[in-house]
């Protein structure tokens, strides 16, 4: 059943809601798939746009070829009715249908906190997402967010770099990065974490499509954490989501005066638990978290070609064309391990081209 949910769920131009119509009428998607042309085009619960997109994705008859195939490009999928679909995600009041994803999805079993806020955040709102994407995951904690630029790359960055998981939730297909500067993100977080979306493979990043993921951002999550946020902002509309979702949300408090902080003192007002502290929190949530990691190195999992390169290195500075002669490894292969282990807070650059350990 799961290659045609597959196919219902890669239909371009279909959106959730259509979806929810066409499940609702014929029971399952592989009665959709075998239903005649002519029934389709009489479907009352259809318009004209969304019955040609169905016509044209029926043409399409080896869906099992196609549905085996994205594992090549290293894309998975799960519909709603697999069992180890997320069950946090399942309750919400408007689940996705299905969920293409890269890496792997969250677990049921650890607890998991979104990280959101404005993307021109200031100093200060960068360095809370990084104090809180940080000690979170030095707790166990799993960080769900966006992917974004500003808060919610920042706070994803650093609980890479302590070695916890981060999950980025997409408003686009996960074979597309956006924003492309966040490439070094998106290549890590599908080796500590997971890249995930309900949009199909090879769909652009519109702008419609980010509302909508908020609520998986916030459906994933036991808590959603704002920092920064303007009066009309997505980080208001996620804290939205979570308050229907019967989630908490949390809020760090800035300035009365300050623009960046005018969303975050209003969901404050509205009731939103304030922040005071990492630990505070932690205590008023109840959550016991694992021992904070004292050696970095023993406690990350490292792929192989990552501890080869790791085992160049020294805590003195190396040269890019010292490293390339010790792990004989291509140009290209090196800098994307490089990036990894910087992300994972064992090496940083010292100086242009010149890597040591931390």
């Amino acid at each position: 059943m799961e290659e045609y949910w597959y196919w219902l769920c890669s239909i371009s131009g279909l959106y959730r809601e259509g979806i929810r119509r066409l499940t609702e009428y014929f029971g399952n998607p592989k009665y959709l798939f075998y239903a005649k042309e002519k029934e389709i085009y009489g479907l009352p619960i259809l318009n004209d746009a969304e019955k040609n997109a169905l016509i044209q994705a029926k043409k399409n008859t080896d869906i099992d070829k196609e549905y085996h195939n994205r594992r090549k490009k290293g894309i998975d999928f799960i519909s709603i009715g697999h069992p180890a679909y997320p069950g946090r995600l399942k309750a919400i009041p408007d689940p996705p249908y299905g969920l293409f994803f890269k890496g792997k999805l969250p677990g049921e079993e650890t607890y998991a906190a979104a990280i959101i806020g404005a993307r021109r955040c200031s100093g200060y709102g960068r360095q809370m997402a990084e104090e809180m994407g940080e000690k979170l995951a030095l707790k166990g904690i799993h960080i769900i967010s966006g992917m974004a630029l500003g808060v919610d790359g920042f706070g994803q960055r650093a609980a890479l770099r302590a070695g916890g998981n981060s999950y980025g939730v997409l408003g686009s297909g996960v074979d597309i990065c956006y924003p492309k500067r966040n490439r070094d993100l998106y290549d890590a977080l599908e080796v500590q974490g997971g890249i995930l979306s309900e949009y199909p493979p090879g769909t652009q990043p519109l702008p419609v499509h980010f509302p909508l993921r908020n609520r998986i951002i916030s459906g994933l999550s036991d808590v959603v954490i704002v920092v920064e946020a303007k009066e009309k902002s997505g980080s208001l509309i996620t804290a939205d989501c979570a308050l229907e979702q019967g989630r908490d949300v949390y809020v760090v408090p800035g300035r009365m005066n300050d623009e960046l902080s005018m969303g975050s003192n209003l969901l404050i007002a509205q009731g939103a638990g304030i922040i005071t502290g990492v630990d505070a929190l932690l205590r008023e949530l109840g959550v016991e978290g694992e021992k904070e990691r004292k050696n970095k190195k023993n406690k990350i999992t490292l792929e192989t070609k990552e501890n080869l390169v790791y085992s160049c290195l020294d805590f003195n500075s190396k040269s890019l064309d010292q490293i390339l002669s010790d792990a004989n490894l291509p140009v290209k292969e090196l800098a994307g391990v490089l990036i990894s282990l910087q992300l994972k807070g064992l090496v940083k650059e010292s100086a242009k081209n010149f890597y040591e350990k931390i």
